[in-house]
């Protein structure tokens, strides 16, 4: 029985399971898919061991994924170019690793709001984290024109300038309003928003008709975000589809087939979601 895991430090929050074992279930693959939390100073040695326990490979959550990518014998050029990895298997006896985030992101927006990057001006994007780094670096693959990182410390957006290219630029939450004018997409990086966490208070009137709000916050299914872009008629993008979307390729790498997204499954963990 092949088995995959999802490391963190905690990870008992992760839907991850849920997700790869729903696949299992309906491809009739004999497979499991397990969490385990691993510490941050465990890290190296459950990287360099797991193979021994059983596993073909796993995902890699909070904090781990930088670390995880300086441990990697290989990586696709993806995530070389985030330095981040949050997929990992073994090959040749080397550890690889990928980013399947940016990937995720856009299988989410192309399938929910179809024509989205035709002409793709200005981007907003809140927050500077490593979130914010694959989806700019998504942003940035499907042609955006201008990219302006919204962040508290301007320096975390000039350095994912510095790593991913001159068409980002960084501004503080100050510069908000005129940033909004004329986006043609705004997405939430950050985590605020998120049950738990502080709320995003946040201004839509200055965005246009035609623009779409994202969220990568998937708990609540719609946030104060979502809410206020919907009451406007604005698309919106909930962070749902990219946690569906990432999985795609590291199943596929574990157990050998291609898993689908599906309404049965997006009901599935959007149910669990509801009912935690």
């Amino acid at each position: 029985m092949r088995r995959a895991f999802i490391i963190g430090w905690p990870v008992e929050h992760s839907r991850s399971p849920l997700i790869h074992r729903y696949w299992l279930k309906r491809l009739h693959i004999e497979g499991d898919y397990e969490r385990v939390p691993v510490s941050p100073d465990a890290l190296e040695d459950f990287l360099a061991s797991f193979a021994d326990q059983g596993f073909v490979g796993g995902n890699v959550t909070i904090p781990h994924k930088e670390a995880a990518f300086r441990f990697c014998g290989a990586t696709t050029q993806v995530a070389a170019q985030l330095e981040a990895v949050n997929t990992l298997w073994i090959d040749g006896g080397n550890l690889h690793g990928d980013n399947t985030d940016a990937a995720g992101f856009l299988a989410a927006i192309d399938e929910e709001a179809p024509g989205w990057g035709k002409d793709l001006g200005k981007v907003v994007v809140l927050g500077a984290g490593g979130a914010a780094r694959s989806i700019i670096y998504a942003l940035i693959m499907r042609g955006a024109r201008e990219v302006l990182v919204i962040n508290r410390t301007i320096a975390r957006g000039q350095d994912l300038r510095r790593r991913l290219g001159a068409a980002i630029a960084a501004k503080s939450f100050a510069d908000l309003p005129g940033a909004l004018a004329d986006a043609d997409l705004l997405v939430n990086t950050t985590s605020l928003g998120m049950r738990g966490e502080a709320p995003l208070e946040i201004d839509l009137s200055p965005l246009p008709a035609r623009a779409i709000v994202a969220d990568i916050v998937y708990v609540p299914l719609e946030t104060d975000l979502l809410r206020q872009a919907r009451a406007r008629g604005l698309r919106t993008l909930s962070g749902l589809g990219m946690l569906l979307h990432q999985a795609v390729p590291g199943f596929e790498h574990w157990f050998g087939r291609k898993p689908e997204v599906t309404a049965e499954l997006r009901a599935l963990i959007a149910a669990d979601i509801e009912k935690s």
